[in-house]
């Protein structure tokens, strides 16, 4: 018993000596050191390191409140709204790394929107795709989803690469609430370009841009005959853009005697437009002369109609074939000058733009129809529509004629103090469509008869708006207060006018037949913004 003893506690000195020496030879885990967010002084106040890697990263955003006035001149169908609304979100994300060739940039901004009431929601951006609208009877045209990638581009050794605005713009209606000046102004685009900076504050820039978005349609008649009416239309023609009737951008062309072709008139995507920029900044201020080229293309013809061309009988028309393509081009030169001598912050710009066959970048349709419109009116149930088409198809020739238009505007920025400041703008800008083109549809009768047996459709074709010269000026002020930074409280009002360049046509805003040559509209707008 004694030994069993014995040997029992010999059995456990020897267990925890053994126990013991094992547990020392584990490792001992020690706690995961925690990366704090380190701050990147790099590339200016926001920029932290993304834990983990090289790259600082700045987060910020926008949160907006808009409300707005304009008088509508009827009150039936979509029109009779006075008052609009926007609740608007922005997140922007700025992404760099120091890189052997110098900064490698990611920079993304979404824009979210929720819009309601005239000239806020928006034709033009459903038709881009961008916007989608409610679908109730008191829902649709007066309310509106939008979601845009505004910004998601790459800048690497001289390169962009991505969604970006257009290098072609200059003042990009950075002083306005509203927006509505004549300019080009495309705030997203599809591009690749090149900027060389020579030094000097001169950068030479070459952009190979998305034409998509710069487009306004070729005009076409949608039918094959017709007449003018009193009110300024003709039959068959619809004014509004419709996906799902394709005929409204069918143009004529004769292709032989008394037979006529159809032309799909609907551009395809063929070339970019390619951009040209020189600019310079120094510190009084910044300067930009830019120029772009723009193709203008139809398609092949999707119907033949035989015995229609009557009229062109004894014209010694020759047969024309399909039609042909062209190249419309913009120019435009722009300053900016800082003006402290008179307040710290005050800057005042100028900017001029011409074009042929390249309407979006003169800018006049900014105020009423930014993109693919044929026709618009400055409010809701206006007195007449201003046309839009960078080229009309003249069916005895097959060519296409190319419109002119020319824009200029100015804006100034004051501070009357540290938290209160003013803008006031001003733009005027014009199109000109070559008589040509729709002569020749008068002329051969196809939507634009105007007989001369028939002294009231001759009248009718005079008078209407349709491919009609016409001008627009658009004026206004701003009073905007800062009480804190980042916190923007302001108000802007805004008056356009837009006239005929020359004649009269039909008022049809009213039910009793008067002419006029221009039309007013006023809108102002309310806006608290918060940038953080």
């Amino acid at each position: 018993m004694q030994n069993l003893k014995t040997i029992l506690l010999y059995s456990s000195a020897l267990l925890a000596i053994g126990g013991g020496a094992r547990a020392a030879d584990l490792p001992v885990k020690k706690a995961v050191p925690v990366e704090y967010v380190r701050v990147c002084t790099a590339y200016g106040a926001g920029f932290f390191y993304i834990p983990g890697s090289d790259t600082c990263i700045r987060l910020s955003g926008r949160a907006r409140y808009d409300y707005l006035y304009q008088a509508s001149k009827v009150r039936t169908g979509s029109g009779g709204d006075v008052s609009g609304y926007v609740g608007l979100l922005r997140l922007n994300l700025d992404a760099r790394t120091q890189t052997d060739y110098g900064t490698l940039r990611a920079f993304l901004r979404l824009d979210v929107a929720s819009r309601s009431g005239p000239f806020v929601t928006s034709a033009s951006r459903q038709r881009e795709g961008q916007a989608f609208p409610g679908l109730g009877a008191d829902a649709f045209g007066r309310t509106q989803d939008f979601v845009n990638a505004d910004k998601a581009f790459i800048q690497f050794a001289g390169l962009t690469a991505g969604r970006a605005s257009s290098f072609f713009d200059f003042y990009a209606h950075d002083f306005e609430l509203i927006g509505g000046t004549a300019g080009s102004d495309n705030y997203s685009t599809n591009l690749l370009a090149y900027s060389a900076v020579l030094g000097n504050g001169i950068t030479l820039t070459a952009s190979m841009e998305d034409p998509t978005f710069r487009r306004f349609p070729i005009f076409g008649t949608g039918a094959a005959a017709g007449a003018f009416t009193a009110a300024g239309g003709f039959a068959g023609y619809s004014n509004a853009f419709n996906p799902f009737t394709p005929s409204t951008f069918l143009a004529p062309i004769i292709v032989g005697p008394g037979t006529v072709a159809f032309v799909d008139v609907t551009q395809k995507s063929r070339l970019p437009d390619f951009v040209g920029v020189a600019r310079i900044d120094q510190p009084w201020g910044s300067a930009q002369l830019s120029a772009a080229v723009h193709e203008i293309n139809a398609g092949d013809a999707a119907s033949t109609v035989a015995g229609v061309a009557t009229a062109t009988a004894g014209l010694g028309i020759a047969p024309t074939g399909r039609a042909s393509s062209d190249y419309g081009f913009a120019v435009q030169g722009a300053v900016k000058v800082n003006l402290p001598f008179i307040a710290p912050g005050d800057t005042f710009y100028l900017q001029g733009a011409y074009g042929q066959g390249a309407m979006s970048y003169t800018g006049i349709s900014n105020y009423t129809a930014p993109y693919d419109a044929l026709a618009a009116a400055p409010v809701s149930g206006g007195s007449f529509l201003q046309y839009y088409s960078d080229a009309v198809l003249n069916p005895s020739t097959g060519k296409l004629e190319l419109s002119t238009s020319f824009s200029t505007v100015a804006s100034l920025l004051h501070y009357w103090s540290p938290t209160w400041r003013s803008a006031v703008f001003g733009s005027y800008a014009q199109i000109d469509y070559n008589t040509r083109g729709r002569n020749a549809l008068g002329a051969l009768g196809f939507g634009f008869a105007p007989s001369g047996a028939n002294a009231a459709n001759a009248f009718a074709f005079a008078t209407s708006p349709v491919l009609r010269g016409n001008n627009q000026i658009v004026t206004g002020a701003s009073l905007i207060w800062t009480p804190v930074k980042d916190l923007d409280i302001g108000v802007e009002g805004e008056y356009i006018r837009t006239a005929l360049n020359s004649g009269v046509t039909p008022d049809i805003s009213k039910s009793s037949l008067r002419y006029i040559s221009s039309q007013d509209a006023a809108q102002v707008r309310f806006r608290i913004q918060r940038d953080f």
